[in-house]
């Protein structure tokens, strides 16, 4: 059975499931390509307010396929190259989609699949899921942009014990350290998720483009620029329709229906 990315929806959230059961749901070209095409079609999509991306049966993702690295090693290395910009491409497409994205965790989350859920706005997490980013347990660094945003996130020295090391670190101890939101029982990470979109997806679809934007380009602006890129979206946001909804609602105390 080849790795394929399932997709379907539920009310206003779009579910994307990794799909590769054999392996463990590890990922692959045919997967970055599809989950770019599947957002891109949700951006525009006024039915779809939120994404959820989960894996199929007991794991999360076991990142990389290591039959399909090795083989690549009699490659030229352009083929593994290319294949990490399609990892790429997809984590940034991630980061920049305007409506919020949960990760739905399940057991493991390796490697790349670690990658992918740091990439995403929300992690909702089983308590036994296991997060681990082992590259130098096979003489390999990072892609994904884990190092990236383990670096951002963590102190210095944890970001080198889960790096270096390989240490797996449990979803218990990344909630405390602010990368997972919700901590659930086994086998309720996917309910949990859609509980939280849920609540987003009643929320003003500018209003969270807007936030997601601002928290997204804060670290790389001066508090000058980032002052202005506020007083920009403010104000656009304020002569939006829905902020007349919202305010009129508040006022009243009713719920605002956006």
């Amino acid at each position: 059975m080849s790795a394929e990315l399932k997709s379907h929806s539920q009310g206003q959230t779009l579910v994307l499931t990794l799909s590769n059961p054999e392996f463990r749901n590890a990922l692959g070209p045919e997967m970055y390509a599809a989950g770019i095409e599947a957002l891109n079609v949700a951006e525009s999509s006024a039915e779809v307010r939120s994404v959820v991306i989960t894996g199929e049966g007991p794991w999360f993702c076991a990142g990389g396929n290591l039959r399909r690295l090795q083989a690549n090693r009699e490659r030229p290395p352009q083929v593994q190259a290319d294949s990490i910009e399609g990892l790429h491409s997809w984590i940034e497409s991630i980061r920049v989609f305007p409506k919020p994205v949960i990760a739905a965790v399940e057991g493991p989350a390796a490697g790349a699949g670690f990658s992918l859920a740091l990439a995403c706005d929300f992690v909702t997490a089983a308590r036994d899921a296991q997060f681990v980013m082992a590259y130098s347990n096979i003489a390999l660094s990072p892609d994904g942009g884990g190092s990236w945003s383990l670096a951002r996130a963590l102190p210095r020295a944890l970001v080198n014990e889960l790096l270096m090391c390989g240490s797996r670190i449990g979803a218990e101890a990344l909630q405390q350290h602010g990368l997972v939101n919700r901590v659930c029982e086994p086998g309720q990470a996917l309910a949990e998720a859609l509980k939280l979109a849920e609540q987003l997806n009643a929320r003003a679809p500018n209003a969270l483009a807007s936030i997601k934007e601002l928290v997204n380009d804060a670290p790389g602006q001066s508090l000058t620029q980032h002052l202005a890129a506020e007083r920009d979206h403010f104000v656009r946001n304020l002569h939006h329709a829905n902020a007349g909804i919202g305010i009129a609602a508040f006022l009243d105390k009713t719920t605002p229906r956006y």
